[in-house]
């Protein structure tokens, strides 16, 4: 069954099914801020929560973004990062009009990680909005795909479960 989600009402499919919880994260391959090439393995080796977003230059995305910016002081043991198929040179341009600077943010402009995660709209060429919640060897523990991409993700059940792990 592949995943459906819905952007203001209208069905759209992703590529595939999204990896479940108990899975391990896929092999996939982005680009951090500097342009290197960052893959999964790179990644692993303490918890992980992955905040993936459409299009970093929209509203609920930069919301998104913001709370797990604020959110990450707390818990100096996880690694956080954003991934969205917006280049580097935008995500360094909002990182910088929105005045963030510790979340690892990672470019899909290449789309491995939407293929690989199965996560890619394809029609859009964005990502589908959704956290992720990977122990240090790799295993995902938690995963939450928004399915109106204009609503926010529940923040609340994300952090739970991150503490549960912790």
């Amino acid at each position: 069954m592949i995943v459906e989600i819905t952007r203001r009402g209208q069905v759209e499919t992703l590529v595939g099914n999204p990896p479940e919880v108990g899975e391990e994260l896929p092999h996939f391959k982005v680009f951090n801020a500097e342009g290197q090439k960052v893959k999964t393995r790179d990644l692993l080796g303490k918890i992980l929560l992955i905040s993936v977003v459409p299009d970093i230059n929209t509203r609920v995305c930069s919301i998104q973004t913001k709370k797990f910016n604020k959110t990450m002081d707390q818990y100096p043991d996880v690694k956080f990062i954003t991934v969205s198929t917006n280049t580097t040179k935008q995500q360094a341009a909002w990182c910088a009009a929105e005045d963030v600077q510790q979340m690892e943010m990672m470019s899909d402009s290449e789309e491995s990680f939407g293929y690989e995660m199965k996560l890619l709209v394809p029609n859009e060429g964005v990502l589908a909005r959704s956290i992720f919640i990977v122990d240090g060897a790799g295993k995902i523990i938690y995963r939450q795909i928004v399915e109106e991409q204009t609503d926010e993700p529940n923040y609340l059940a994300a952090i739970n479960a991150l503490k549960k792990l912790i």
